[in-house]
């Protein structure tokens, strides 16, 4: 494109040469605000009650707001009501007695002082597009009115008439939601939606809601995208961990899955087996019926997966996976394995489908069902939806505001060098690698139709190969802990990165990998829970690395020993978030009073971040260089008047 047509094209979006003027004012003010509040979570695992009460409170930052507000006029007891108030404010309202008009107007003046204290760093315009636009004029008027003279009565008049109109808890649930979107400015997700939980659904209809985020790919996210691109294998291991965890019908009836054939498959061909009972939350009010069904499934799928993955392994000699191929390690009575050159006795065994002549061919029925599983996957519209936002959000890893942001892993050796990767043939390494591994994911995703394809079958290697970013260790160990009681046969070695990364020097090596060599530099990861009972801290490398996954995931918190952590990142530094486990919205109401969310401020930098030391600030800066250069055009082009 010429460059006369460029800023012919430009500015068809101002009506005059002074917009232009206008808004270069308006951006070069919005430059010298403080920056956001970012707010960094990971391995969410499909618990999407604590995730949407995480959001809901701000990681704390709500209620530390209200306490600084109101602290020297308000007792204690009324101000944990108010923070619970922004939280659930349908809930607060639809427990409570029904309301006074002068409490209705009290609460109305607490939660305005409330939104103005949460947008003082927004600019007018970033704060209007906050507000619901039902009520956007009216609260504009309330949020920035000046004359404090007559305000008690201004307020009663407004909420006098809302009463009669029945709008008032409309007008205060819309406030709330307001300040709960004010508090944070940006959300970063860093990996792990996926798994373990039941509810992924329900996080990713909230991040596809949310306002701003982005998401660094977790290895279970992976397992998700790589099943939509037609890996079958993906497929059926993500179904096993949904049978093992006991949320394969929630995920059958949350995404339509047509789970029929499978179920049938299963009850034809396999017995209860103690060894794959289900576990979690759900089995504790599952019938015992429904358990011996999910046995059954369970076994089932187990077999579909290490028969697909020996397949996948036999075609991709280069991912040196050969070592798990371990059907052919059993002995003909199928009650012994050898590995390494020792013999190990085999339980709760269920090989009854798998033939000794070709132990990794499926059979005509389970080809059938396999089918019919990824069809239903890839067809599903919710699923599309959340895939494709997956894809367009996501990525292997991320550089923010001179943060690097990576969900598991930097391949290293044990010497700290990066370590070198062959794929088709060239090695790549450090950040290379990491690009490489998102061009083959997205080159799958984009052509879901091809099953067997190498970007395709890199999904597979991407969750489990020994060198993936995502995945960090030597191997995965599904098939022994479900056939091997020895558990030092489960023992999976991590890659070095994992002792490494407490060493300061390694984590500058890696932040200059990624072009990041300033002080203010660090590097926030997920991935690997954090056992804060037994005193080890999430803070790494002298406070370089922050590592994020403190078991939000009621499947990690008896080794955890807490409900998580988060990471905020504002104007003025880190602070670290410690939650308390969440059990439900119904037990938070009744102790009218919230598990407080220990902060701490692990970075404090000097004076304040403003926006234009942020990404956002750099876009800006490039749109106000585009628009001073349009004003040149314009009057070279037109020096006299518009």
């Amino acid at each position: 494109m010429r460059v006369n047509n460029y800023y012919d094209l430009l500015y068809r979006e101002f009506q005059s040469k002074e917009e232009v003027i206008t808004e270069l004012i308006n951006l070069e003010a919005i430059l010298s605000l403080p920056k956001g509040t970012e707010h960094y979570i990971s391995d969410l695992h499909g618990e999407a009650a604590a995730f949407a009460h995480t959001l809901k409170n701000g990681a704390g930052n709500i209620r530390e707001k209200i306490f600084s507000l109101f602290e020297d006029r308000l007792p204690k007891e009324y101000l944990e009501e108010l923070a619970l108030f922004v939280y659930y404010p349908k809930e607060s309202l639809a427990n409570s007695q029904t309301p006074t008009a002068g409490w209705y107007t009290t609460r109305l003046a607490e939660l305005i002082a409330l939104t103005k204290a949460c947008a003082g760093k927004y600019s007018r315009s970033k704060l209007r597009k906050a507000l619901p636009k039902s009520f956007c004029y009216l609260l504009e008027e309330l949020i920035y009115r000046t004359d404090e003279n007559e305000k008690e009565q201004y307020d009663q008049a407004i909420v006098t008439k809302l009463i009669q109109l029945g709008q008032i808890d409309e007008l205060l649930i819309a406030l709330c939601q307001t300040i709960q979107r004010l508090v944070v400015d940006h959300l970063h997700v860093v990996g792990d939606i996926f798994d373990r939980g039941p509810a992924a659904d329900q996080i990713m209809e909230q991040l596809t809601a949310h306002h701003s985020v982005d998401i660094q790919w977790g290895n279970h996210d992976i397992l998700w995208l790589g099943a939509y691109s037609g890996s079958k294998v993906c497929l059926l291991t993500l179904l096993r961990i949904a049978a093992r965890y006991n949320y394969l019908y929630e995920i059958e009836n949350a995404y339509s899955l047509n789970l029929r054939p499978l179920f049938a498959y299963a009850e034809n061909n396999y017995r209860p087996n103690p060894g794959f009972t289900p576990a979690g939350s759900q089995t504790e009010t599952a019938t015992s019926e429904d358990l011996l069904i999910l046995e059954k499934v369970h076994q089932a799928l187990a077999i579909l997966q290490f028969k697909l993955e020996g397949q996948l392994i036999k075609r991709r000699p280069d991912f040196q996976l050969e070592h798990r191929l371990l059907f052919d390690k059993m002995d003909q009575t199928r009650s012994r394995i050898r590995l390494k050159d020792q013999w190990y006795p085999l339980q709760h065994t269920c090989f009854q489908t798998v033939a000794p002549e070709d132990p990794y061919a499926l059979t005509f029925e389970e080809s059938r069902v396999v089918n019919t599983l990824l069809k239903s996957f890839q067809t599903s519209v919710k699923m599309q939806k959340h895939m494709q936002f997956l894809l367009a959000k996501g990525s292997m890893y991320l550089i923010y505001n001179d943060q690097l942001l990576f969900h598991g892993c930097i391949p290293l050796t044990t010497s700290g060098a990066f370590q070198a990767v062959r794929i088709q043939g060239r090695s790549y390494a450090g950040r290379q690698l990491l690009d490489k591994i998102d061009q083959l994911l997205r080159q799958s995703a984009q052509q879901p139709q091809k099953h067997r394809d190498f970007a395709t079958d890199f999904f597979w290697y991407a969750w489990s190969g020994r060198y993936s970013p995502l995945f960090g260790k030597t191997q995965m160990t599904t098939f022994e802990r479900y056939f091997i009681a020895d558990r030092s046969t489960h023992y999976e070695v991590k890659n070095p990165y994992y002792n490494l990364r407490d060493s300061p020097v390694i984590c500058q090596q890696i932040l200059a990998e990624f072009g990041l060599t300033t002080a203010k530099s660090h590097i926030i990861n997920g991935h690997t829970p954090i056992k804060a009972k037994k005193g080890e801290t999430p803070i790494k490398a002298a406070g370089r690395l922050f590592v994020i996954d403190g078991g939000l995931s009621k499947a990690y918190q008896k080794t955890t020993g807490i409900g998580g952590y988060t990471l905020l990142y504002n104007s003025i530094g880190f602070q670290l978030v410690t939650h308390q486990p969440f059990t439900s919205v119904a037990a938070v109401l009744e102790k009218q009073k919230e598990d407080l969310a220990v902060k701490r401020v692990v970075d404090k930098i000097s004076g304040r971040t403003l926006i234009r030391e942020t990404t956002i600030g750099h876009q800006l800066a490039r749109q106000i260089d585009e628009l001073e250069q349009l004003l040149t055009y314009l009057d070279e082009k037109l020096p006299l008047s518009l």
